[in-house]
């Protein structure tokens, strides 16, 4: 609970007992005057959401999206209610993964819902900029909303400077001089930037939308710099997020152009030893048809002759090729 003037908070905890629960609701129900309530929601039942649902007047729709998490970014208008769906996004690094999870955003007049799901909480450090910023409280709920997104557009940002780090470092293993296929890591990465793509791109006309249709008159004017200073961190971390998708297409066909060059490489090596052994392969193909008229077959020098032909013609192929750098 806060009070917009002082921004003082007043915290109910609910952690399990039912009594705590009922608490809660009776404390929404009693906001006095220039008072709001900031209610969370980690990982919610059925039951416990309805509940929650009906005294805070939420729609059957709105509250179906909230327990079944699969929503893409998207904002819609349920009576007095704004709902807000986007996704947490953070970055593990042992595994070279991004993982997401979702959060719904529930704005009334004098009482802000979230719902979340995923191991991230962005609430909690909304709530600690919150209290370092006692004075963004007087917008009341949209205060709420604007921290919660401001956090997630922040990871969004920092998961986006991992990505390019490992990217960075994918480039380098592509280009050096040992011969190893990438192609599987490059898919791995480029599936996780999709991931981030589909989190981070469905919230940018969200934001925008929001920028232009903040809600209540008296604080329209008040909230939109806040909203475009989100807006704008978005649009950054989006075209950063585009240009991974990109690079990694271009590594991934350097890649493949150097999986080419070295099978070019291998042919010719093929093609050189076999032109090697082609020549003593030939001589003694002919010198092995055992007619009995034959040039140098009655010579005491015949046999020493033909080696020495062997070996030389070789050895110049050899030479050749060596200074060509097929070998």
């Amino acid at each position: 609970m806060y009070e917009k003037s002082s921004g003082r908070p007043e915290s109910v905890g609910c952690e399990a007992p039912e009594a705590d629960c009922g608490l809660v609701l009776k404390r929404v129900r009693e906001l006095g005057d220039g008072e709001f309530a900031w209610v969370r929601l980690d990982d919610p039942s059925e039951d416990e959401l309805v509940r929650l649902a009906d005294e805070l007047g939420l729609h059957a729709l709105a509250v179906e999206d909230a327990l079944h998490a699969q929503q893409r970014p998207k904002y819609e208008r349920f009576g007095d209610v704004l709902a807000v769906a986007l996704k947490t996004l953070w970055y593990v690094e042992e595994q070279g993964a991004v993982e997401t999870g979702e959060m719904m955003v529930f704005i009334g007049p004098r009482c802000v819902l979230t719902v979340r799901h995923g191991v991230v909480d962005p609430c909690a450090e909304a709530a600690q900029r919150l209290a370092a910023e006692p004075d963004m409280l007087r917008l009341g709920p949209w205060a709420v909303l604007h921290a919660v997104l401001d956090v997630a557009v922040d990871a969004y940002s920092d998961a986006a400077g991992r990505v390019r780090a490992a990217l960075n470092r994918l480039e380098d293993q592509v280009f050096s001089v040992s011969r190893v296929d990438h192609t599987e890591a490059i898919y791995s990465l480029k599936r996780e930037v999709r991931e981030f793509r589909d989190a981070v791109q469905p919230l940018v006309p969200v934001v925008h939308g929001l920028l232009n249709r903040p809600g209540e008159e008296d604080h329209q004017s008040e909230i939109a710099p806040y909203l475009r200073d989100v807006a704008d961190h978005l649009d950054r971390t989006d075209t950063e997020v585009r240009t991974l998708d990109e690079l990694l297409n271009s590594v991934l066909d350097a890649q493949q152009a150097r999986v080419g060059t070295w099978q070019n490489d291998d042919m010719r090596r093929i093609s050189a030893w076999a032109a090697i052994f082609a020549i003593p392969t030939m001589v003694a193909g002919v010198y092995g048809m055992n007619f009995e008229h034959m040039p140098e077959l009655g010579w005491t020098y015949g046999y020493p002759l033909a080696v020495a032909l062997m070996a030389l013609s070789s050895g110049a192929l050899y030479r050749a090729f060596r200074r060509n750098g097929w070998l």
